[in-house]
């Protein structure tokens, strides 16, 4: 598809106006709370793309610089640099009433606002614009979506990476060859809204029970390490203290109920508050305050996690079904492990799509689900929104009324009907076009592959992301999840389920990012991974009365690494009715991980979801 790598001027559409507050930061680490920021740029520009403002600082963080090495910023250079406090007022005038825009925006953002958080004030920032998840829509014919790369595509000079103020520079470059782009493609923006947060608070590290769960409380006890304890109504003891007190003793503080609660801790039975209606519900045993603490005085030896005997990775195996949830939950099927590179066309002559991208318009939701599975089948990748690596378009009856027609028609695509999936020839690339396959690896639902071993990476070394996209047109919110599981398809705890409003593991090993109104995504660092998880479970949910038939094909992306290109791509079309789907899974399998597209949806709500892997989101 020709799209050029640099316009002359910027968009004028209203839609690509905005006044914008381009950023990056420097910092001690990636984990926003934890680690400080050590330099940052702003540049303002209106929308026509004339600069108004800029600032930029190095900061002192008043602790460890961290990453030297990539960064330069040693102690001495930052030891007479003011703090964040003393410039807040400054980088908030720039960044009020203004679109943020960073590359990997999620980063940026959330540590701006611990950053604000900590001066006792909160980021002024309404929405926020990913120029990373900007070109993951738009597509561009680069190997893949880091700054340095974007760069080069949209004709700006990288002198300094990692230097703030001119990543911010190349940043403007890469956002002004962006919008252009997206304009010509029609695509909306991936503006995400940015409510006003003051929750932030410092990173306080959790330490997970060290204990695997022994059980149920036995009529007269005694309490063991690792059993489950909820605590409900008002205590004696201060609920701080009760709960420090129950976690050095090694038990496994819960802030819901389940089936696998072992002992609900009340002075009020009768309350009926929701903790004990799931209580009776399951049958968990309930006892009052002076029960509990003199049970806790003499809590028994529990077994440590990832011992022998407790079903460990060892036990799993290719065939065990992710989830184990009765009644409609049925095991998916494990397609052949793939472990080669994609093949190209000449290599397999049954499959003559492959390295294409097909879009996919009209139809009904049955007639489309079989139009890109038979995509899948020919080697290509089904896309689900317009972009510039879509090579083809197949419009089946009633796509002719699809408003993307005429864009499509502009750009000189190929058009086809159903018929062209029955015996495809894949046309040469067109002269001056920027067709290039896609060297993602194409799974159907059910198919299973194995992780591979990235250059310099060995052992799985870097963190792995599983992002899921959606049409743009969906009417309805989308919400991606994560359960870490042991091999009992369980979590552990409630800090195991990793979504919105809890977006990160306390370890670190498991997070949740936003990165556009139709696209989320979940990075898991596997060698960090503790050793009793065994399987991270990816699921998307449907708030209210709305079903995946309303939303349509979901796409999902398996990456290594930030800005890289795709190792995998799956487009799961398998749910009409159902409000709960299972995406994908990452799990274990001896010494080394494997992915399995799922595209399991149920008609159930992501709580009975959740409460069948042992949480219970609605308390």
């Amino acid at each position: 598809m020709a799209v050029t790598s640099s316009v002359p001027h910027w968009p004028t559409l209203d839609d690509y106006v905005h006044d914008w507050a381009l950023v990056d930061v420097e910092t001690s680490g990636l984990r926003p709370g934890r680690d400080r920021v050590l330099s940052l740029a702003v540049v303002t520009l209106d929308g026509q793309g004339r600069r108004t403002g800029e600032f930029s600082t190095l900061l002192n963080p008043g602790c460890d610089p961290g990453p030297v090495h990539i960064h330069g910023l040693t102690p001495a250079r930052l030891a007479g640099a003011p703090t964040f406090e003393e410039v807040a007022p400054r980088v908030g005038e720039l960044l009020d009433g203004r679109v943020l825009v960073a590359h990997n925006a999620q980063f940026d953002y959330d540590f701006l606002a611990h950053e604000f958080a900590r001066a006792r004030s909160w980021a002024p920032v309404g929405r926020r614009l990913c120029t990373l998840a900007l070109n993951r829509l738009v597509g561009p014919g680069t190997p893949d979506f880091k700054l340095g790369t974007l760069a080069a595509h949209y004709g700006v000079e990288q002198r300094h990476a990692h230097d703030a103020r001119d990543d911010v520079r190349v940043l403007t470059g890469v956002l002004r060859g962006s919008l252009g782009a997206a304009e010509r493609l029609g695509l909306p923006l991936p503006l995400l809204a940015c409510p006003p947060r003051q929750d932030y608070r410092p990173y306080v590290p959790k330490t997970p029970c060290a204990y695997r769960n022994p059980g149920p409380l036995g009529a007269d006890g005694p309490l063991v390490q690792g059993m489950k304890v909820a605590v409900t109504g008002e205590t004696e003891v201060s609920r701080e203290e009760l709960v420090a007190r129950s976690v050095a003793a090694g038990l496994n503080m819960m802030t819901s109920v389940s089936r696998h609660t072992s002992v609900v801790v009340t002075n009020d039975p009768g309350a009926g508050s929701a903790k004990l209606r799931r209580a009776e519900a399951e049958g968990v045993r309930l006892v009052d305050e002076p029960t509990y603490l003199r049970l806790l005085a003499d809590v028994r030896p529990g077994r440590a996690k990832g011992t022998a005997g407790q079903g460990g990775a060892e036990e799993l195996t290719s065939g065990t079904s992710a989830p184990n949830i009765p009644a409609q939950r049925t095991t998916t099927p494990t397609a052949p492990t793939t472990t080669t590179a994609p093949m190209t066309p000449a290599a397999d002559p049954d499959r003559p799509l492959v390295g294409r991208r097909v879009l996919v318009l009209g139809g009904t939701h049955e007639e489309a689900a079989a139009a890109r599975t038979r995509v899948a089948g020919l080697g290509a990748s089904a896309a689900v929104n317009l972009s510039a690596r879509v090579t083809d378009v197949v419009v089946l009856p009633g796509g002719e009324s699809d408003r993307r027609l005429g864009r499509i028609a502009s750009l000189g695509l190929r058009v086809h009907d159903a018929d062209w999936l029955r015996a495809p020839t894949p046309a040469p690339a067109r002269e001056g076009t920027e067709d290039r396959p896609d060297t993602a690896r194409v799974l159907v639902r059910g198919a299973v592959m194995d992780l591979p071993d990235l250059p310099g990476l060995p052992g799985h070394g870097a963190a792995w992301t599983v992002a899921a996209t959606w049409g743009q047109h969906a009417a309805c919110d989308v919400d991606v999840v994560a359960f870490a599981l042991d091999a009992h398809e369980q979590v552990a705890g409630d800090e195991d389920f990793v979504f919105y409003n809890a977006p990160e593991h306390p370890d670190g090993t498991v997070r949740f990012a936003a990165d556009g109104p139709t696209e989320q995504s979940v990075t898991v660092d596997l060698a960090r991974l503790p050793s009793e998880v065994s399987r991270i479970a990816v699921a998307a949910a449907i708030d209210g009365t709305a079903t995946f038939g309303d939303v349509g094909a979901v796409e999902i992306t398996v990456t290594c690494g930030v800005g890289e290109a795709p190792t995998a791509r799956a487009t799961l079309d398998a749910a009409t009715t159902e409000r709960t789907m299972i995406l994908a899974e990452l799990y274990r399998r001896d010494d080394a991980w494997r992915l399995r597209a799922v595209g399991q949806g149920y008609d159930h709500a992501l709580a009975t979801l959740a409460r069948d892997y042992g949480v219970d989101i609605t308390d």
